[in-house]
């Protein structure tokens, strides 16, 4: 009986601080404004993207944990700038490999034409 007696104050203890803390603890400020629900693309529009522009991604939090969507559209774009990046590289080294290989050709035919006038 007495433990009894000792769960219903402590109830009643802990339902009477919780409504307090309620109507009395909080402020009579309206709430704020709820962030937006789809990100708002954070990636620079008129310039390749950088480290940077990658680290300070951050998605907004949703149910269940990020909206697909959101996820989708920034993997999208970073995907396109990557392949864009890997192609340039691959035409730079070409172009790299073009020049040596030029450069080493007519090295070569010099040569033999210095040696002649010696």
């Amino acid at each position: 009986m007495f433990m009894f007696l000792f769960l219903v104050v402590a109830l009643a203890v802990v339902v009477a601080a919780v409504t307090v803390a309620v109507v009395g603890g909080g402020e009579s400020a309206p709430l704020p404004e709820a962030g937006p629900e789809r990100l708002v693309d954070p990636f620079p529009p008129d310039r390749p993207l950088n480290r940077e522009d990658v680290e300070i991604l951050r998605f907004p939090v949703a149910v269940r944990g990020y909206r697909m969507a959101d996820v989708d559209d920034a993997l999208g774009r970073l995907g396109a700038e990557i392949g864009e990046r890997d192609a340039r590289i691959a035409d730079l080294e070409a172009a790299l490999e073009g020049a040596m290989s030029a450069s080493a050709t007519s090295t070569s035919l010099r040569k033999p034409a210095e040696e002649d006038h010696q």
